[in-house]
């Protein structure tokens, strides 16, 4: 059937039913119809524990997720760190070698130039009119609780942890002199050497020597490693031009 509105400017509303329309429920009347208040607190607070629930499960994804992530960065830096720490153990193992090495190398040189330092310390501080008539030398063994003797000072670039071994030896010096201002000058420079120490007069007497009065005398003293200033290396063989 066709219907045709010769009225202008008038529109027919449209009949009840047609075309689409969203409605949401009549809450007031669901409510109206609820007349138990109890019922309504716990349809309420069942509501709020499911919307918490899901909120907490939200939140606690999202902290899992970034926690893995962090877990993650810590295992490879754990992983690069591990393979650090053992090439450190391993240079350490090289290292603490190489120190027992150099101990028992130093050891066993140790006292191999002792008596070159001594001859020529004590030639330098001989003054004129002074004879020497023997130098006698014992080495120093120290007993329960004795204190080491001191020790110089390690040249630079000595690996740490290396010891310098430093021979103690006695020494007793036996000589003449016409003049006993030599003798006096003899145990200043004695005094005065980096490789001596402890210089002391022991004697000293006047005798009669090919009908001439001499003054005969005695010095004690102790070797000891001299400061690395001191000590000067040299090539074994050097060219000649």
């Amino acid at each position: 059937m066709i219907e045709i509105n010769l009225l202008p400017g008038k529109k027919r509303a449209a009949p009840a039913g047609a075309g689409f329309k969203l409605r949401l429920p009549d809450f007031t009347g669901v409510l109206a119809n609820i007349t138990n208040p109890w019922l309504l607190a716990a349809s309420a607070a069942w509501v709020l524990v499911l919307g918490g629930a899901l909120a907490l499960f939200v939140t606690t994804r999202t902290r899992l997720a970034v926690l893995n992530t962090q877990l993650e960065e810590v295992r490879a830096e754990k992983r690069r760190f591990d393979a650090v720490i053992a090439q450190k153990r391993q240079s350490e193992k090289i290292r603490d070698s190489l120190v027992a090495e150099i101990n028992v190398i130093r050891a066993i040189d140790a006292d191999r130039y002792v008596w070159p330092h001594i001859l020529d310390q004590v030639t330098k501080a001989l003054p004129p009119y002074t004879w020497l008539t023997g130098i006698s030398a014992q080495a120093i063994l120290a007993g329960p609780g004795a204190a080491p003797p001191p020790r110089a000072p390690a040249a630079s670039g000595q690996p740490a942890g290396v010891l310098e071994p430093e021979p103690s030896v006695s020494l007793t010096i036996t000589g003449t002199t016409v003049d006993i201002q030599a003798y006096t000058t003899f145990l200043r420079q004695l005094a005065a050497s980096p490789w001596l120490t402890e210089v002391t007069p022991a004697s000293s007497q006047t005798a009669v020597e090919q009908d001439r009065p001499v003054t005969a005398f005695t010095v004690t003293a102790r070797y000891r490693v001299a400061d690395s200033v001191y000590i000067h290396t040299v090539p074994l063989a050097q060219s000649v031009r």
